[in-house]
């Protein structure tokens, strides 16, 4: 028996609407990389990029537990002498939310090109509303 490797054309590739009012990061986040690489699929392969689209709304309502509103910083370095930048998650959700849950679904997909590939079909939106309708999402509840 040989072992099977999907094609290109095989692939069929789905959108999903998540709501994240409520919902805890980490546990959102697992579960969306989960979906970008295709695990839930039968025909997965580490190697191929078969994952859904998943669209994210109300992420500024998203939920963190303990006290990792002022102590979870988030980093970034200019390159240049005394360059490093640092925000609390606290100020990264009042200013930019999407980018909170886009940077933990980052840290849980690979390092590669394909890992950049996955990120690209997740769509964060910060309220309710998104202008992915044209692709009829189906809405996705997730375990936690």
């Amino acid at each position: 028996m040989k072992t099977f490797s999907p094609k290109p054309q095989d692939i069929t590739r789905d959108w999903y609407v998540v709501d994240a009012e409520d919902k805890i990061l980490g546990r959102l986040a697992a579960q969306i990389a989960h979906r970008l690489r295709g695990k839930h699929k039968p025909e997965f392969a580490p190697h191929v990029d078969n994952g859904d689209f998943i669209v994210v709304v109300n992420c500024e309502k998203i939920a963190v537990t303990g006290k990792k509103l002022s102590d979870k910083k988030y980093y970034r370095y200019s390159g240049y002498v005394g360059g490093l930048r640092e925000q609390t998650l606290a100020n990264v959700l009042a200013t930019k939310p999407e980018r909170a849950l886009i940077n933990a679904v980052k840290g849980m997909l690979p390092r590669n090109r394909l890992g950049r590939a996955m990120l690209k079909k997740l769509k964060v939106y910060a309220g309710s509303e998104h202008p992915h309708q044209a692709q009829n999402p189906q809405a996705l509840e997730l375990k936690y």
